[in-house]
């Protein structure tokens, strides 16, 4: 069955539950976030998460597979689809506020999106734990102006893992001019690495129509 395929209701109910599984995996034991006040209103404070090791995946553009197709909604109602990444370069972070090394990366993220904004590239968060004020709490604490999407359901989490499984938070993705994923990264974000990842995809030739 496709993303665009009219599910069955066993389907629906098979799906749904390997979402809150994937969302329970990335809530096991790790360390717990600090007691301030983005914890304190955060819905899981003290939620430990499966923390990455910063690792890079790379993938050649043979090896690329389909543009990546989900659809959400962004905290402020807008509807977002795989039409949204087609023709620029796209980074997608899923964080939630409450995760010690989201708030480690978020004021690079920040940067880089004030960096590139000239370039076109698109930057878009997947919030997998919080309610709208906790989310914009942590954007406006970090300075964030990007969007980002509500998955409390797993709904885009679960669709990536057709692409390259997310499988830590924080976990960010580089998908290239044709919206397929070009680069991951498991933990932490380095700007200087991210900065790279995004630029070979900018340099990279868009593919003919």
């Amino acid at each position: 069955m496709t993303l665009h395929d009219k599910p069955t209701s066993r389907t629906s109910r098979r799906r749904a539950l390997a979402a809150v599984g994937l969302a329970s995996a990335l809530a096991l034991a790790g360390c717990s976030s600090a007691n301030d006040e983005l914890s304190q209103r955060a819905q899981n404070d003290g939620t430990n998460y499966v923390a990455g090791d910063g690792s890079v995946q790379e993938l050649a553009a043979q090896d690329r597979g389909e543009p990546v197709q989900f659809e959400s909604t962004l905290f402020d109602g807008t509807a977002v689809g795989p039409e949204r990444w087609e023709g620029e370069v796209t980074v997608i972070n899923f964080w939630y506020a409450a995760c010690a090394p989201c708030r480690v990366e978020a004021p690079d993220l920040a940067d880089l999106h004030e960096e590139f904004s000239e370039e076109g590239v698109q930057f878009y968060g997947v919030n997998t734990r919080d309610t709208q004020p906790t989310a914009e709490a942590f954007e406006r604490t970090f300075g964030i102006e990007y969007p980002s999407m509500e998955d409390r359901t797993g709904d885009v989490m679960l669709a990536m893992t057709d692409y390259v499984p997310p499988s830590a938070v924080p976990t960010t993705l580089v998908l290239d001019k044709q919206g397929r994923v070009s680069a991951r990264i498991l933990g932490i974000a380095e700007p200087g690495t991210l900065r790279a990842l995004i630029n070979t995809a900018l340099d990279e030739e868009p593919a003919p129509r």
